[in-house]
């Protein structure tokens, strides 16, 4: 499998003797390499780096602001886009003449990369500057699923009518994100898409480089889609342990239940529930099957006993509507959410199927 970054014959052309700006993070690599050292190496001019949420170098807490700063390896000029500014605007794209997006996906609404990938995009069609998208693999690419985001609902951690799992690589969204005219004001970014070589929606892509601190290891990425709903809750999802979103559990639920402790650690400075013993569920031998699980969050909140008090302000904009809250806290089953989920799921599918760049998964015949 070959990455789009790998493929410099394709878009190296496209590069030289131009001014170069990258939206970039620690998994932007050939083999090995930086993708920055990488061209600077080949004799590309980076006049800056731009950065997503968790940094250049992949380090901050979720939601941890951080300021711009200086590269220490290469001593050019790191602009965040995560925080308050979070779009590329006329004096950071002045001396820009095309703009390079690599950043690993893990294939999941919330998780806010594709973000920054559309407000990139946004930026590139306002100042008229080209964007090269770089694919990766998505390693949830096998399938679609969750709820479609109600637009009501729109935040950073959901900006588009989408399920919660896409399917989708990087590449595949940016197509759809100009071919649906979803970017602001409808605008349309003179885009080219870097394709992987011997990648299709079947592949279970392993990541080389974490895609982000509390995503460690590929057990956390399959579970993530499913378990970051509990952020939307009291509860601990294994923030601040060894187990980052391959737990769950709050110090309320019965004693004889798994138990872990949250600690303050690098990546999860202010965990919740932190140095408090939590009580529940090791999840990290569970087996996937192509599908979010809900029944975790349904027996979580069928366990703990203030459910006045499980959910907070964040949980919809997570499940992208109000539903999904109303559905727990009336007892609606599994099977009757999944059931609520179909039609919208299947106008989704229509319009993915429009800007798949590789072969689709066999499970989904609605797919294909």
């Amino acid at each position: 499998m070959i990455t789009g970054a790998q493929r410099t014959t394709a878009y190296l052309p496209q590069l030289q003797g131009r001014r170069v700006a990258l939206l970039v993070n620690q998994t932007a690599t050939i083999g090995t390499v930086h993708l920055v050292d990488s061209l600077l190496h080949r004799g590309v001019k980076i006049v800056k780096i731009f950065s997503p949420e968790h940094g250049f170098r992949g380090k901050a807490d979720a939601g941890e602001k951080l300021g711009n700063s200086t590269d220490e390896n290469t001593g050019l000029p790191i602009i965040s886009l995560y925080g308050k500014h979070r779009k590329a605007d006329a004096t950071d794209l002045a001396d820009v003449d095309v703009l390079v997006f690599d950043i690993q996906d893990v294939g999941t609404r919330f998780y806010t990369y594709i973000s920054s990938l559309q407000e990139l995009m946004e930026s590139a069609a306002e100042y008229h500057k080209p964007l090269i998208v770089l694919d990766r693999p998505n390693p949830n690419g096998h399938y679609v699923d969750g709820p479609v985001l109600d637009t009501a609902f729109r935040s950073f951690v959901g900006m588009q009518p989408i399920p919660v799992v896409h399917g989708m690589t990087v590449g595949e969204y940016a197509k759809m994100l100009n071919g649906e005219r979803w970017l602001a004001k409808r605008l349309h970014c003179d885009l080219t898409v870097i394709p992987c070589e011997n990648y299709d929606h079947r592949v279970r892509y392993q990541l080389p480089v974490k895609p982000s601190p509390n995503l460690p290891n590929m057990t956390a990425i399959w579970l993530y889609p499913s378990t970051c709903l509990f952020e939307g809750t009291v509860f601990s999802l294994g923030r601040g342990t060894d187990k980052p979103f391959q737990v769950y559990g709050h110090p309320a639920l019965p004693k004889e239940l798994f138990s872990f402790t949250p600690h303050s650690m690098p990546g999860a400075k202010e965990p919740v529930l932190k140095d408090q013993i939590c009580y529940g569920y090791d999840l990290s031998h569970e087996t996937l099957n192509g599908k979010m699980r809900l029944d975790w969050i349904l027996n979580a909140y069928k366990l703990y006993p203030e459910k006045d008090k499980f959910f907070n302000a964040f949980f919809n904009k997570l499940a992208g509507n109000k539903e999904l809250m109303a559905q727990i806290k009336a007892g609606t089953s599994e099977q009757d959410i999944r059931r609520s989920w179909e039609k919208d799921l299947t106008t989704f599918r229509h319009i993915r199927k429009k800007y798949l760049l590789y072969k689709d998964f066999q499970a989904d015949p609605a797919a294909n």
